[in-house]
């Protein structure tokens, strides 16, 4: 048996789960309308080890989404999940922000379209086919009426930015989940799980968060 801690902090959604060969024990999440990573992310992962329970010794990996996503939030999800790997001398896992969102869409046909938001018009996106398998990389994209006009299947959107997207993109195959907007821990366990049995881990010591975009440091006026 395999159990995974999974950490999912890279949007305004502080997600935690634990999960056995795949399957979720115990999960724990909320979406602030603040960011409250650093105040809630440890009492979540000590309060799914106590329903689980498990120990800390029992964890064989932990996963964390690597992004892309908020700089803090992923800062904060990163640096817990490399002390917890480096204490208990266990592997790493990088999971893909995108990916978790999307698989929470469960579509027969058309394209999944997971965006997070990046401020004014801009979002950070990737496309997966219906079973899950990436068909465009991550790109940070600047929407307007003509992003994804070259597309005629049916394209579901999922994320928290399908409120301003939806003001410009009207086409007909447009299909906006406005139920999915946050990527959870839920869906990381299985894609944790699978890494995990194909030994795709990270270097403990050189593994940085996916920003897509550098860091800006404005000042105030």
């Amino acid at each position: 048996m395999t159990q995974i801690l999974n950490i999912e902090t890279a949007t305004r959604n502080c997600s935690v789960s634990i999960a056995r060969n795949g399957e979720v024990l115990a999960l724990k999440e909320v979406a602030d309308s603040g960011y409250s990573h650093a105040e809630k992310l440890h009492v979540f992962i000590e309060q799914v080890l106590l329903e689980s329970q498990l120990r800390f010794s029992d964890l064989h990996a932990v996963a964390v989404s690597q992004g892309p996503g908020s700089y803090t939030g992923l800062r904060i999800g990163v640096s817990a999940a490399k002390g917890l790997c480096y204490a208990l001398n266990i592997p790493l896992i990088a999971v893909d922000t995108l990916q978790v969102l999307a698989a929470q869409v469960q579509i027969s046909e058309g394209l999944i379209v997971p965006m997070i938001d990046a401020r004014r018009m801009e979002v950070y996106s990737a496309i997966y086919d219906e079973k899950g398998q990436l068909i465009r990389g991550v790109e940070a994209q600047i929407i307007d009426e003509n992003s994804f006009s070259d597309n005629s299947q049916k394209l579901y959107f999922v994320g928290d930015c399908q409120a301003k997207c939806q003001e410009v993109l009207k086409g007909e195959n447009h299909i906006f989940l406005s139920d999915i907007e946050f990527p959870s821990a839920r869906e990381m366990a299985k894609i944790s799980y699978q890494k995990m049995t194909q030994n795709a881990l990270e270097n403990l010591a050189y593994f940085e968060p996916f920003y897509l975009k550098d860091f800006m440091v404005t000042a105030k006026k």
